[in-house]
């Protein structure tokens, strides 16, 4: 009884995770593309692409943690 309450719990915590995952991986790749066409980025663009990428490797990190798996 109690156990199930705590499992679906993690599944919903997991499935927030992939969702969230998604959203920063779809975020970081926008912000590498619009560096990649700049001519001439600025420090601020340049810091925000990283920032991008850092959130979602750490992330990414978090998720292999956890063992989450995708269901299809």
């Amino acid at each position: 009884m109690f156990f199930r309450k705590k499992k679906r719990l993690r599944n919903e915590f997991n499935e927030s995770l992939m969702e969230e995952l998604e959203q920063l991986k779809w975020n970081w790749h926008n912000q590498k593309s619009l560096l990649e066409k700049s001519v001439d980025p600025s420090e601020e663009v340049i810091a925000q692409a990283r920032l991008a990428e850092v959130k979602y490797f750490y992330l990414f990190r978090e998720v292999k943690r956890r063992n989450v798996r995708l269901k299809r």
